[in-house]
């Protein structure tokens, strides 16, 4: 199995790790965690690999030492805020039919065979690139989606987040219904996204609302 093209993927990371990358892989589930840390230690050989079960014991290490995180999905919605300021490392572990809706952020199937696991790995090196150039120097604020809500589109959204329908929303906001509709199909058409649980998937990303508070 030819290896070697996807071995310099890490060699962009901070300076102080550039010829040595640290990597970490945090997922409560044992066998995700040693299959993909053996794949990485195949690939780039002069990486360490260390494995966390929680987001404790991440945060408990060093965490901004590590050049990516690999990150299960469940995790990084219950911590979003943490991962949304470090989005250029981050990539979320997801497989099967259960594939969240991330926007900005590369997913890796973990369920597919090795070496599309490989190829998809391969193809988050151009990811990191990228948003390496276009955030450098830049505040961590400066992230976001190519299409902006507003503020009023913000707290449409929040709402439907928490289950109100569209005349609860108008009286919530003290607007009138027409305008909450409105509202809902220019989120619709900036985001791309249709259903409630996408956009409650979105909201949590994008750190506008806490898992917990749905």
């Amino acid at each position: 199995m030819n290896l070697f093209f996807i071995k310099d993927m890490y060699l962009c990371a901070k300076e102080n790790i550039m010829h040595h990358p640290e990597i970490a892989i945090v997922d409560p589930n044992i066998l995700t965690c040693l299959g993909l840390k053996n794949i990485l230690e195949n690939i780039i050989p002069m990486a360490t690999i260390r494995v966390f079960h929680s987001f404790g014991e991440l945060t408990d290490d060093t965490p901004d030492m590590y050049a990516h995180y690999f990150i299960s999905a469940q995790i990084y919605f219950e911590h979003t805020s943490f991962f949304l300021l470090r989005k250029p490392k981050t990539i979320v572990l997801a497989g099967g039919d259960n594939q969240p809706q991330l926007s900005g952020v590369p997913k890796l199937n973990i369920y597919q065979d090795e070496i599309s696991l490989i190829k998809d790995i391969h193809q988050l090196r151009q990811y990191g690139h990228q948003a390496r150039k276009q955030t450098a120097g830049k505040p961590a604020q400066f992230e976001k989606m190519e299409h902006e809500l507003s503020v009023r589109e913000i707290e449409v959204l929040i709402l439907i987040t928490k289950g109100l329908i569209n005349k609860e929303i108008a009286d919530k906001l003290n607007i009138s219904l027409t305008t909450v509709i409105s509202h809902r199909k220019n989120i619709t058409e900036k985001l791309g996204i249709k259903s409630v649980s996408g956009l409650t998937v979105y909201a949590v990303m994008n750190g506008y609302i806490e898992a917990d508070r749905i």
